[in-house]
């Protein structure tokens, strides 16, 4: 039997992905859940196709994964190809490290899995600023893609009637996980969370092949325009707050449009003026690289050319996007797809060799940290480059070891006994907090009172409750920097509240990346604003805390609460737009010299 092509399928994918490109430019809320319409979709399409195979006994593995591998595998690889030579040109060694990361995991469907270790809040500003981000989703079906065949394989020929309620129980497994997981994260990221919107369509093909015929037409029309209108709104506004609603009410409204669209997209001209116009068609078409550029595009224009996408921009970026789609539809998409065009041996050839050098490169850069080339405003020059390698560690990174150097102060105050002569009239100061704790550690390390002082740091998570009660006792003055105490605190261990000084919040604005490629004339006045809210935060900090609270931001902003984002000779103060590079320390530290020269000398 003749497939009939659907346009009207090419129209979902294209409002799905309109609504992903709007949102990855700010002006939409809910357009991430255009990735749920795909989920659907493919699962839909897919399921569609190897049970009409199996029904035929021509089902195989390998023809399966070979379609896949056409249809995904070259783009995928081209992209981050594309990717990896801008950051190498424009990024700092951090976030080209990042990138590398990305590049290795988006490669090996794995990237889904990287953001939920690395960033596991897909909503953060950050994200924006992360070229192969949106790979999160790819890396969702490709893992489905890689199992879900082998079900039609175990219960091809005979058994095949046991594959609609197998799809059954393990979409109920599925939707069940989803539901009763707190794990908002783990729900976004994970492919047992997930399965359940693939298998729905999937769900929805073998069904409806059963079935096909769709009882009360007539009125079945009204439904599916229902459903449209419905699944539009969802999408393009923001109606619904629940998250897990909305994911819940994309999924069951995709796959009714689906099901009643095999119905009407053939006579039904209002539907097909909607989904099958020539405008929705043409972008469905493309949308896959759509997709796959949208994010590169936007983040590397946030990077090096605009801190804000503006209409104007908005619309020279997306004619760009549509101009870079076609491109790779029509020289990368179709022509590997195409089985008479490339075989399937060099077409393997050639994606094993570039997938290997592009991995190979990507992985030697994350190894050394992004840091292959100078940059003047970190210090970095080609005779000081870090010599050791990343390899899988956090506390390890390259990036950030003067940040994390301050965990070897994590120890007890030595003893008077212990202690040199010249050391015994030092003051000693007990720091808690996480990395902004440390960030406080080495601006007193960078001041002109370190000789003065003993430092003993705790992040207050694997510290016993006697070694921090003993070095609370022992301390001349604590410091808090986050994790700020509360009265169980105070209470437990009977923190005398005399030697307690709170160090604020900070921030240097959203990425370095826009200052990193500006040509700037004057260090000393640039400024950049920073992220939402966190004056707000610093304002409330500082009502609850002061007399003794030490503001970092105060003395870094402007009357428009821009910060400062570089020293005065051009270093940057922080490398992440948090923590602080090794000049930010010994800024701040002169900023607050006479501060911190006046609770010494309170002690003393």
């Amino acid at each position: 039997m003749t497939r009939i092509y659907r346009t009207d399928i090419d129209g979902l994918r294209a409002l799905a992905v309109i609504s992903v490109i709007l949102f990855h430019l700010g002006y939409i809320t809910n357009g991430y859940l255009g990735v749920d319409v795909f989920f659907v979709i493919s699962g839909f399409l897919i399921t569609g196709i190897v049970y009409r195979e199996v029904e035929e006994n021509r089902f195989t593995l390998l023809k399966f994964y070979e379609r896949r591998i056409r249809r995904i595998i070259p783009l995928v690889i081209f992209v981050s190809s594309v990717a990896f030579v801008l950051g190498l040109i424009f990024m700092l060694p951090d976030d080209l490290e990042n990138l590398c990361q990305s590049v290795v995991a988006s490669n090996f469907s794995a990237n889904n899995i990287l953001m939920k270790l690395t960033s596991a809040d897909y909503w953060a500003v950050k994200n924006e600023y992360k070229p192969l981000m949106h790979t999160w989703s790819l890396g969702i079906e490709e893992q489905f893609y890689i199992l879900y065949p082998i079900i039609f394989s175990l219960l091809a020929g005979a058994r095949r009637k046991f594959i609609f309620p197998t799809l059954v129980i393990l979409s109920l497994a599925s939707l069940s996980a989803f539901l009763i997981s707190n794990n908002a994260s783990a729900k976004f990221y994970y492919l047992q969370f997930r399965f359940f919107e693939l298998a729905v369509g999937g769900l929805c093909a073998v069904f409806f092949r059963k079935n096909s015929r769709i009882p009360h037409p007539e009125l079945s029309k009204y439904f599916l325009f229902a459903f449209l209108i419905a699944l539009s709104c969802i999408l393009l506004t923001n109606v619904i707050q629940s998250k897990d609603v909305k994911v819940l009410l994309v999924t069951a409204l995709s796959a009714g449009i689906l099901v009643l669209g095999s119905q009407h997209f053939q006579n039904n001209k209002v539907y097909k003026f909607v989904l099958s116009n020539r405008l929705f068609s043409g972008i469905g078409k493309i949308s896959f690289s759509l997709y796959m550029w949208h994010q590169i595009i936007f983040s590397f224009s946030r990077y090096f050319l605009v801190e804000r996408i503006t209409p104007p921009y908005a619309i020279g970026l997306s004619t760009l996007l549509v101009c870079v789609s076609v491109l790779t539809y029509l020289f990368i998409e179709n022509p590997c797809r195409n089985r008479k065009l490339i075989k399937i041996k060099p077409l393997l050839l050639i994606l094993t060799l570039s997938l290997f050098a592009l991995i190979s490169s990507s992985f030697y850069v994350y190894m050394v940290g992004g840091n292959i080339k100078d940059v003047p405003e970190l210090g970095i020059r080609r005779d000081n480059r870090p010599t050791q390698l990343n390899f899988f560690s956090s506390q390890s990174n390259i990036n950030i070891q003067y940040n994390e150097n301050i965990r070897k102060l994590d120890k007890p105050f030595p003893t008077d006994a212990n202690k040199a002569s010249q050391d015994l009239k030092k003051t000693n100061i007990l720091i808690l907090g996480d990395s902004f704790g440390r960030d406080v550690a080495n601006i007193l390390l960078e001041s002109l009172h370190h000789k003065h002082i003993e430092l003993s740091y705790s992040d207050l998570i694997s510290i016993s409750d006697e070694d921090l009660a003993q070095r609370i006792h022992e301390a001349k003055l604590i410091f808090f920097a986050s994790d700020y105490p509360d009265k169980h605190f105070v209470e437990k261990y009977r923190l005398d509240m005399n030697k307690v000084w709170i160090f604020g919040t900070k921030d240097f604005g959203i990425s370095n990346g826009i200052h990193y490629n500006r040509t700037i004339k004057d260090y000393a006045d640039y400024r950049a604003p920073m992220k939402q809210n966190v004056l707000q935060e610093n304002e409330k900090l500082k009502s609850i805390w002061t007399p003794k609270y030490i503001d970092l931001i105060e003395p870094i902003r402007d009357n428009a609460g821009d910060v400062l984002v570089f020293t005065p000779d051009g270093k940057f103060i922080s490398q992440d737009t948090l923590h602080l590079t090794k000049f930010g320390a010994a800024f701040y530290a002169k900023l607050l010299n006479a501060k911190m020269k006046e609770i010494l000398e309170t002690v003393q």
